[in-house]
């Protein structure tokens, strides 16, 4: 894995907080399978450096870290108290007309890392709104309330809205193939997906610093993920 140049990922910089683009296929913590990992690569930059959330290593976009400890409790608090305000974007399969459509479902978590919908799990709503939709897909803007594992990526399969590429909820790759009607493989060669991962990036968050005023960010779309969007709008005109 390349080295990253972790400067070049600040979106936002304040007295008390760091607001970076996460690259896609990095470990937010210390992952014993790779060599680098946000936190690590934070910590060169400032050494009392904490980290306020997670991102699955496959979610590109924004993650916020705090430089100071009364910082860091700062936003602690407003994550317990579900005040911080989180928008994913997901592209999922088929045409979906979401305008503010709240999930309400209770999700559970094994042991393994696979998530179920339960009555009897922990309480678990996703907002939806759909922001644009193509011939046979929607990019769609998704705001958890709550913050549980895979909680976006199982609401929307309850919703018959898989988003592509996540195989473990009912998502398929999409190939380019499927979208270009003149579409030539070059011999012996196999198709790859326009995007090798999960199709969801953390677009924007915002919270309040430690004297009340509110801290925004977004989080422009990584390569693969702009890479998908361009190949849709092609299919949409």
């Amino acid at each position: 894995m390349k080295k990253i140049d972790f400067k070049s990922l600040v979106v936002k910089e304040t007295d008390d907080y760091l607001i970076v683009n996460k690259p896609p296929y990095f470990s937010t913590l210390e992952d014993r399978h790779e060599a680098q990992n946000m936190l690590a690569l934070a910590k060169q930059e400032f050494s009392d450096i904490q980290v306020c959330h997670r991102l699955d290593k496959e979610t590109s976009g924004c993650l916020v870290f705090a430089k100071n400890p009364e910082a860091y409790r700062n936003i602690a608090m407003q994550f317990e108290d579900r005040k911080v305000e989180k928008v994913y974007h997901a592209v999922a399969e088929g045409i979906h007309d979401f305008d503010g459509l709240m999930v309400d479902r209770n999700l559970t978590a094994s042991n393994n890392g696979i998530a179920r919908i339960v009555v009897n799990g922990k309480s678990a709503q996703t907002i939806f709104k759909t922001v644009r939709t193509y011939f046979s897909h929607t990019l769609i803007a998704c705001k958890p309330i709550t913050g549980r594992l895979h909680q976006i990526r199982i609401h929307l399969a309850y919703l018959g809205a898989p988003i592509c590429g996540d195989e473990l909820y009912g998502g398929k790759p999409l190939f380019l193939s499927s979208l270009k009607r003149k579409f030539n493989l070059k011999k012996d060669t196999e198709e790859r997906p326009i995007m090798q991962r999960v199709a969801l990036h953390a677009f924007a968050i915002s919270f309040t610093d430690l004297s009340g005023e509110k801290i925004s960010a977004e989080a422009p779309y990584p390569k693969d993920f702009a890479v998908m969007i361009k190949q849709l709008e092609k299919t949409s005109k």
